[in-house]
């Protein structure tokens, strides 16, 4: 919301300076961007008429003007301006004068001497407009100093950045209310007394929709003159809140929407036919805007139509057939009050974004409707002239939004903001915000008023109480507490561990969106339907995650992109699961890792990260849980990832992720690398421990055997430890595979593995009796089960 200080003050006049102004709103929620004066730093210029305009002798995009500059000789200008013509008025930096850094001399171009410069609005540092000269109006005074004629000297533009909630501050009456209240000072808001209709002339109005129009009003204005010129200081007032004149039709209407914050249109009755109807759009339809562009509509959007089809897109943008313009002679005055969640995220469906669609949106006061009305008619008859007929208005109550009140308790109050303030300042400070109140025993019942939606707790009036009387106001002293100890399991780990294992093993950790591109979700993903998002950010955000692949794998083509070669990232972050109609939210752990194991660096050779890399930084974290012979990998294929290489991951046979390679068809679409690898699993199977418990040293020898066995090739090693494991009992410590050989003297399809088994007892020495008896259980065991022979 961008407005000038002087309008502002026009309203209410605190004795508070420009930057004591702006902190006090930034204090009171209202954040301020910016304080910048109206114009640019320049002196020396006047209103200059054009009397006399020639052709440059030596150049064809010069021209050789005679300008009145109020001091009797006229002065000869050299320009280029394209818009230069006899009898306009323009500023003239004199000779002398400054416009930024270029002081102003007399000057020759091309062999004609200039007195002197005529300027645009943006070199001026009134806008951006430079396409030409700023023409001024007809009765601008020749010589008189522009800074004074315009009142540019100590005004200056307040850009303030809203939150959502704050909507009732989209208007000059909004932010003045605040700067009263701040400043318990009156507010002195403009006279808009109803005007009697001098005609009988009036448009049909039928709402079809009323929960997304709940009130809509409309007026015809006879005999308007479209040709009048919009004063200068309703022009100076728009165009320092960011808005270009566009003739008094439009410029009324907008003016009233950044005074009162009620967005209004105006159409051009000729052009209308039969009943003015608020509905949803057809199957069908189609519409041209104001801005050229012609929109196909859907039953999901609110129009406005008459009885030819949609004239304008409801709360967003008028359409070109119905727009006014330099024949209109009668006007069709509409206001209304749109549902905020009729509006939302419409104009941005079609690629818009209007300052209407902005403030409904966002929610206009529902009252406000019959005084803009009253408002933009008197403006408009003032600038214009015309006839003005009778307001129509179509409202249901029923779809208005109420003002419920709520209970306000003194104690409560008192307990929130640890200190205790006065009844009567409370009360000033709610009734100057709008709300009413009626005295109970331990506080208030406050009906907050129409313009303030986010007002519906008991909480929300404490903060604004909090917020008016100064948060810097409020006492230093430290709370008085109990701090409780809550029990937390030895039985789980936090994340945080999580996190500090991963970093120790040189990965950075990325938190990507919940939101993801669907086409890329659809690659990775295809088993879970996602939820689709009503009103996205964007195209590429337009679904909930099932997989935290698809944000890693954008982290890490964006930072491949950037000549990050090396690219090991990590999240901890929810998926978001459909099951049935619910969603299941259920947290995992997502990894990646591209490019060299070590970095570069001189000591180690360089080699990239593969498979086995990956899964031996997962296997370190599954150490952590202490029950790792808990976990197992099982060959299975994944749509995300390389055939063959790739693993489900199980606890306790359970299956609880993936890892593997990304699948060379999603790397040539993503364009990055091939040999991406990719892990996710439940963050809760890492999250659970085992406690570990004590045994004693034994005090006995262990004892060494290795065992080679010869196995079918795609016999996993795990699946002969975990062999191995079992058959031997409880006197095996370890077991271990220290050697793997194909080649010669070894069937073809079979490989030769070698293990190394520590045995110990607790309680004595092992004879070799007791040796030899695990040692053929061992064999049997893998004979019987992997169809495994020993090796000679």
């Amino acid at each position: 919301m961008r407005f000038s200080e002087k309008w502002l003050r026009e309203w209410v006049d605190p004795p508070v300076s420009t930057q004591e102004l702006a902190e006090q709103l930034t204090l009171a929620g209202l954040e301020v961007d910016s304080v910048e004066p109206v114009a640019g730093d320049f002196t020396g210029v006047v209103v200059g008429q054009v009397l006399e305009v020639q052709a440059h002798p030596d150049a064809d995009k010069l021209r050789v003007c005679r300008v009145d500059a109020g001091e009797g000789e006229p002065l000869q200008i050299v320009c280029g301006a394209p818009n230069v013509r006899p009898g306009m008025k323009a500023p003239l930096a004199r000779v002398g004068g400054r416009v930024g850094e270029t002081k102003i001399r007399k000057a020759k171009l091309r062999g004609v001497e200039s007195f002197g410069m005529l300027c645009s609005a943006r070199e001026l540092g009134l806008s951006e407009e430079h396409a030409g000269l700023l023409e001024l109006p007809a009765d601008a005074p020749v010589g008189e100093d522009l800074r004074v004629w315009l009142g540019l000297e100590g005004d200056h533009v307040i850009d303030v950045d809203l939150t959502p909630n704050r909507g009732d501050c989209l208007g000059i009456a909004g932010i003045a209310r605040e700067v009263g209240v701040l400043n318990r000072c009156p507010v002195r808001a403009p006279e808009i007394a109803e005007l009697p209709a001098e005609t009988e002339d009036a448009l049909a109005i039928e709402i079809e929709d009323p929960a997304g129009c709940p009130r809509y009003l409309g007026r015809v204005i006879r005999d308007v003159d479209p040709q009048a010129a919009t004063p200068l200081w309703m022009q100076e007032k728009l165009r320092r809140s960011g808005i270009r004149s566009l003739g008094p039709l439009v410029d009324v209407t907008n003016y009233v929407m950044l005074e009162l914050g009620q967005p209004m249109h105006a159409f051009d009755l000729a052009c209308l036919s039969g009943c003015v109807r608020v509905r949803r759009a057809r199957e069908g339809e189609a519409l041209e805007l104001l801005d050229g562009r012609e929109v196909r509509l859907d039953p999901e959007v609110l129009v406005i139509a008459d009885d030819s089809g949609p004239l304008a897109l409801a709360g967003i943008m008028g359409g070109a057939r119905s727009g006014v313009g330099d024949a209109t002679r009668d006007v069709f005055l509409e206001c209304a009050f749109f549902s905020p969640q009729a509006i939302a995220g419409r104009a941005r469906s079609f690629g818009l974004q209007t300052d209407s669609s902005y403030r409904f949106e966002r929610g206009v006061d529902p009252r406000l409707q019959r005084r803009a009305m009253e408002r933009a008619t008197r403006l408009l008859i003032e600038i214009c002239g015309g006839r003005p007929g009778p307001v129509t208005e179509r409202a249901s109550g029923d779809h208005l939004p109420e003002r419920i009140p709520v209970h306000l308790r003194m104690p409560r109050l008192i307990r929130l903001l640890g200190f205790e303030p006065s009844r009567d300042d409370v009360e000033d400070i709610l009734r100057r915000l709008g709300c009413e109140l009626e005295d109970l025993a331990d506080g208030w019942r406050v009906t907050p008023p129409s313009f303030r939606f986010d007002l519906g707790l008991e909480a929300d009036l404490i903060e604004e109480v909090g917020r008016i009387h100064g948060y810097a106001g409020l006492p230093t002293r430290l709370p008085v507490a109990q701090l409780e100890m809550h029990p937390r399991p030895e039985t789980r780990q936090t994340p945080s561990r999580l996190r500090d294992a991963l970093a120790d093993l040189g990965y950075s950790e990325a938190i990507t969106y919940s939101f993801v591109d669907p086409e890329l979700l659809q690659h990775v993903d295809p088993e879970h339907s996602p939820l689709a998002l009503a009103n996205p950010i964007s195209a590429e955000m337009g679904v909930m995650r099932t997989s935290l692949w698809p944000g890693l794998l954008q982290a890490a083509r964006h930072n491949l992109n950037r000549q990050q070669e090396r690219v090991f990232i990590f999240e901890i972050g929810l998926n978001y699961i459909r099951q049935h109609n619910d969603i299941k939210q259920e947290k995992y752990l997502g990894a990646l890792a591209c490019g060299d194991v070590a970095g570069h660096q001189w000591g180690v050779r360089a080699r990239r990260a593969d498979f086995f890399d990956l899964k031996g930084d997962l296997e370190h974290l599954l150490s952590l849980t202490g029950r790792e012979a808990d976990f197992s990998f099982e060959p299975a294929s994944h749509p995300a990832l390389h055939p063959g290489r790739a693993a489900r991951i199980l606890d306790r046979g359970r299956a609880v992720g993936w890892i593997g390679t990304l699948h060379p068809q999603l790397a040539e679409m993503l364009e990055i690398p091939s040999d991406v690898q990719l892990l996710e699993i439940r963050a809760e199977a890492l999250e659970q421990v085992r406690l570990p418990t004590f045994e004693p040293l034994s005090r006995f020898p262990a004892i060494r055997r290795d065992l080679a066995v010869l196995v079918e090739e795609r016999v996993p090693a795990s699946a002969i430890v975990e062999t191995v494991r079992e058959a031997a009992g409880e006197r095996l410590r370890e077991v271990f595979p220290f050697d793997v050989y194909q080649g010669e003297n070894i069937e073809k399809g079979r490989k030769s593995m070698a293990l190394g088994l520590i045995l110990q007892d607790a309680s004595r020495t092992l004879t070799d009796e007791d040796v030899e008896q695990i040692m053929q259980r061992v064999v049997k065991a893998l004979r019987d089960r992997l169809d495994a022979t020993i090796r000679e």
